[in-house]
Parts: C-alpha cells; structure tokens; sequence
C-alpha cells in the first residue's frame, strides 16, 4: 500500500499495520502541525487492534483531530523515496485517495517521488521512505 492505493510489486512492506509509509508520514505531519505527538502515540504498535489495519484510519483520525480542534487541513504533501516501485502511473489514484480521506480537493494534495540514486536501503530496494508536510490551518 502506498498513499492508500494497493500497488502492484513483487516485493511488500512489513509494518505493524498496512505499512502504508506515505499515509504514516502525512499522519505524523498532521499531528505535529497541531501538537498531537505522533502516530505511535495515538495507535500504538503493540496493540493487536492495529495488526494489519488500513493506514487510512490513521489519516482519518489527525484530520478529526484537526476539526476537533476548530481548525482545517489547507494542503497536504507527500513525497515518497524509493527506486521502485515507479510512482507516476499510480500518482492520480494516490492524490485521489489522499483528497477523500481528508475531504480536500485534490488540487490541495500532492504526491512525489525521488530516488537516492542507488543509495543507502531504498537505493538497495530494502524499504521506501517517506516526507510529508501538512499545513493547517487553527
């Protein structure tokens, strides 16, 4: 699962729930920008109740935060590190699917990726990383 849209790949992530490192990262984003620590400290990954679970619940609840709060999710960025899989044909599927769990319009969400140039693990192909940025709005 990458930014909520399963991908097809001969190789998978292994995490505690879906692994969905794109979702994580704009998940983290979110709860810093409104000082909510971070995914860990809302699902942790020791609790059975997460094992396997979609990644878009995660998404779900720093954005209920965020209105909770009286504020609004205003754009959100995400940026994928990986030699593979090759993000553009899956790129409008992510923004899409990002743009729904959040309630934006996708012209507020973007989803990229770059490469290290054969470098470090996700040179390797031993993992992908992810950035994200989130602004809110309080």
């Amino acid at each position: 699962m990458l930014c909520g849209i399963a991908v097809p790949h001969d190789q998978g992530l292994i995490g505690h729930s879906d692994a969905d490192v794109g979702l994580h990262a704009l998940t983290d984003a979110i709860l810093g920008a409104i000082g909510a620590g971070d995914i860990g400290q809302h699902f942790s990954p020791s609790d059975a109740r997460w094992r396997g679970a979609d990644s878009a619940q995660f998404l779900a609840h720093a954005s209920l935060l965020v209105a909770e709060r009286g504020g609004r999710i205003l754009s959100a960025d995400i940026t994928l590190i990986c030699e593979r899989p090759k993000v553009g044909p899956h790129r409008a599927a992510m923004v899409a699917r990002v743009a729904a769990i959040l309630g934006l319009d996708p012209s507020r969400v973007s989803v990229k990726a770059t490469t290290t140039e054969g470098l470090g693990f996700t040179g390797r192909g031993e993992g992908i990383a992810a950035q994200a940025t989130a602004s809110v709005a309080l």
